[in-house]
């Protein structure tokens, strides 16, 4: 339903995250210190800062923040007024307050707004979709839909149509009022749900949908599979399996879907990044996943598709997943050593370059905490039921469950930007092996850093600790860097050098990245972790003066 409100929904501590965990498989079903517990010590294995010079800026910034990641070639990179030097005068101009339920998700939002005509277009983790004023950070609007998931969700804008989707389906909306225009359910089976801001691109709207929802993760038959859409209509125009007849075996199997907006060069053609095969680790039926052998093709993987869905090339960078290593950021469509490349990274931790035309890697560089374990899913892929010995009996896994690169890359066309989670969890060749409160105490603690590396060469440029896990991705504008962390900061850096030139204090945790527009930086503190945090759209303007009802951070 569409109505006119101040704020949204109602808000109780979330408790999804233990929960989601257990239901994956992947730690226990227990709380607090058991006997499951491990003693092996895991420290993360993160590397020094570096310090550095990157060369200057070499490309085209979108306008505005138009698009869920700027612009159709997902570079977040944007034009605006701020700069390393007025960074420091960005005040709060206004808030919104995020109040839905969060008992189903983790926290109340975690996605990108989108910035129309002086409007603010953001969608909650209850796939309620709401309009700002820029100006005055006045709601003008909300469509309610009381769908919970585990997100990043979020909305795009075109032709003054707003397009999302809930937990089941594809939604258009009119832009001036909120009302529903058309809606496309998409999901096969209640193992599958749909979890991303929707692509637009000449007239077609694109939506993934992914093996998981608020039930449960890479339950069996769960399939990620990419529709197009009549943006007028929603009537299908086409679709793509990622993931085949999940590797013949669906009644245990399932995999890929897209986190994010795809991304599109100049000829239509689209660019995904997909996420990763199910079971994880395997199950005791069938360890090492071996219920999916060989390489489970299209997961963990860069796909490029013609503007009819056709498959013109694709680059798998983990065969045979068995930890959750996604490759599911946007591919970033920019240039290195004067000729179109793609640079993609995802939750293995590792950043690839690959060229455009033909998918070739050009670089791989990985970034952040790593325990000597990317190989193991070619050490596994032929392993039947019987298999023995292929892997220690506990080890040290990094990047873990929350690990790596979780979020968006930004580039400014001579340098990719990265934020890192660095996170090691004891594991065994079946799941993690802490209690739920041991791996949710891991997380909570876990650290991070933001890293630039030099697009031509893949060589680092420099690296910034940061104490908290940036789950705020990267976005550039002129000379910083921004992000957020879990513990609740809004941090600028400078891009050339990697020097933090501001810091402040947010109302809560955060797991969202920013947009910026003119001098505006619009974050979300949506990841509360107690009764005092509170979870707020947060207006940040060059200039204001405005206060926050409390703060946070690190």
């Amino acid at each position: 339903m569409s109505r006119q409100a101040s704020t949204i929904g109602t808000r109780r501590p979330a408790v999804a995250g233990a929960a989601l965990l257990v239901a994956a498989g992947l730690i226990a079903g227990c709380s607090g210190s058991s006997s499951s517990s491990s003693t092996l010590a895991c420290p993360s294995k993160r590397g020094a800062a570096v310090t550095g010079t990157a060369p200057a800026a070499t490309g085209r910034p979108a306008a505005g923040w138009t698009q869920p990641d700027a612009g159709l070639a997902s570079t977040r990179d944007v034009a605006s007024a701020i700069t390393s030097r007025n960074a420091p005068k960005l005040g709060v101009a206004w808030t919104v307050p995020l109040t839905m339920s969060t008992a189903h998700t983790d926290g109340a939002y975690a996605t990108t707004p989108v910035i129309v005509n002086g409007v603010v277009y953001v969608q909650d983790l209850d796939s309620d979709v709401f309009a700002i004023s820029l100006a005055t950070g006045k709601v003008l609007w909300t469509h309610d839909y009381s769908s919970p998931n585990g997100g990043p969700d979020g909305v795009n804008v075109a032709g003054g149509v707003v397009y999302a989707a809930t937990a089941r389906a594809a939604v258009a909306l009119d832009a001036a009022t909120g009302a529903q225009v058309w809606t496309r359910t998409l999901i096969g089976n209640d193992h599958e749900g749909i979890a991303m801001a929707p692509g637009y691109n000449n007239g077609t709207v694109y939506v993934s949908t992914v093996p998981a929802n608020v039930t449960g993760q890479y339950l069996p038959g769960g399939e990620g599979i990419l529709w197009a859409l009549n943006a007028k209509t929603g009537v299908p125009e086409w679709s793509w399996n990622q993931v085949g007849n999940l590797w013949g075996n669906p009644g245990v199997n399932s995999g890929g879907g897209l986190w994010y907006t795809p991304s599109f060069d100049a000829q239509g053609n689209i660019y995904l990044g997909i996420a990763n095969p199910g079971p994880l680790f395997g199950t005791k039926t069938y360890p090492w996943g071996s219920s999916r052998p060989g390489p489970d093709l299209y997961t963990d993987s860069v796909v490029k598709l013609s503007p009819a869905g056709k498959l013109l090339w694709y680059y798998q960078l983990t065969p045979h997943d068995l930890y959750d290593w996604d490759l599911q950021n946007p591919p970033v469509l920019t240039t290195a050593n004067g000729r179109p490349v793609v640079i993609d990274g995802g939750k293995a931790g590792i950043l690839i370059e690959l060229d455009a035309q033909t998918g070739t890697l050009i670089w791989k560089r990985p970034v952040g905490g790593h325990d000597g374990h990317e190989n193991d899913g070619l050490l596994t892929e032929h392993a039947t039921p019987a298999s023995r010995g292929l892997l220690p009996t506990e080890y040290c896994l990094e990047p873990s469950i929350y690990g790596g690169i979780e979020t968006q890359l930004a580039s400014n066309g001579s340098t990719t930007f990265a934020a890192v989670n660095d996170l090691a969890l004891p594991a065994t060749p079946a799941n993690y092996t802490g209690s739920v409160t041991a791996v949710i105490e891991a997380v909570e603690s876990a650290v991070g850093e933001m890293v630039a590396v030099n697009q031509d060469t893949g060589a680092v440029e420099w690296d910034t600790p940061l104490p908290s896990s940036p789950y705020g991705a990267a976005t550039v504008t002129n000379d910083v860097v921004l992000t957020t962390t879990f513990h609740g900061d809004l941090y600028a850096l400078d891009a050339a050098t990697g020097a933090i030139v501001f810091k402040t204090p947010m109302s809560a945790g955060s797991n969202a990245p920013v947009a910026v527009d003119g001098d505006y930086v619009i974050a979300g503190a949506g990841a509360a972790q107690s009764s005092t945090q509170q979870n707020l759209i947060i207006a940040y303007k060059l200039g204001a003066t405005g206060k926050l009802p409390d703060t946070v951070g690190s």
